[in-house]
């Protein structure tokens, strides 16, 4: 058998220009780095600004994405240690406006950048993803957000559908554990969480309102009969909002 470890962390890319970037990366780096990390999947990178910041302390790594006018496509990259064999990008669909007038202005904007970093390595495949955000942290059939992370659910899972191969999907999914988003998307998907019945809050609870309690929004999920969890860990010791995935695997 093979090991891999894969590791997952939102960036907190925003504020684009302020919130110490350049210490903040080179820390999220440099902690990469020095580790024993086989694949590490970050989400809001959202300008090469970012990305030199992560590049320059990682040199060890090589960096997937998909380039667009800003920065990686969807904010999404890919570090890996092992040879990259190609990768994809693809967006996630605009719900009808009926299903999205609701929300804020920025969401009905950004929603169309968003989407799903697909990345080739020898006998395994590597899924990176990005949802749309719940500012009202309503999950319920009934919420504004309900039909834009439905639709991208969707699309999701039918994407992870079309691959072959061992794959592993990781990323910031902005939906509640205990939702029914969630428990519907693993049916359709086929799916398993890398963590079994035990995932605690993968966000800060300082970034949220005091009324507010956090969840667990992050996953590393998988797919295929050759892949088996040897440990799967919270790293809380990362400058960001929400809290670090890792998952060492057997292939």
């Amino acid at each position: 058998m093979t090991r891999l470890t894969v590791a997952s962390l939102n960036t907190r890319g925003v504020p684009l220009f302020s919130s110490d970037l350049r210490s903040r990366y080179t820390a999220i780096a440099k902690a990469f780095e020095t580790s024993d990390t086989d694949v590490v999947n970050l989400q809001e990178v959202f300008t090469y600004y970012h990305l030199r910041l992560l590049r320059t302390s990682m040199p060890s790594y090589r960096a997937s994405f998909r380039p667009s006018a800003a920065g990686p496509a969807g904010g999404l990259v890919t570090f890996s240690r092992h040879p990259v064999t190609g990768n994809t990008y693809k967006r996630f669909p605009t719900p009808p406006v009926a299903e999205i007038r609701a929300l804020p202005r920025m969401t009905r904007l950004t929603a169309s950048l968003q989407g799903m970093l697909r990345t080739g390595l020898p006998g395994i495949t590597i899924l990176n993803t990005h949802l749309s955000a719940n500012r009202d942290g309503d999950w319920s059939p009934t919420s504004r957000y309900h039909g834009l992370q439905q639709t991208q659910l969707t699309t999701l899972a039918q994407y992870a559908g079309t691959v072959e191969e061992p794959a592993v999907l990781t990323g910031d999914f902005n939906i509640a554990r205990d939702s029914s988003l969630y428990r519907d998307f693993l049916g359709n998907s086929r799916l398993t969480d890398a963590f079994g019945d035990d995932c605690p809050p993968t966000f800060h609870q300082a970034y949220l309102p005091p009324d507010r309690p956090p969840h667990c929004i992050d996953f590393v999920l998988l797919s295929g009969p050759k892949l088996t969890v040897e440990s799967a860990h919270l790293d809380d010791s990362h400058p960001s909002d929400h809290l670090g995935l890792t998952v060492r695997l057997l292939i």
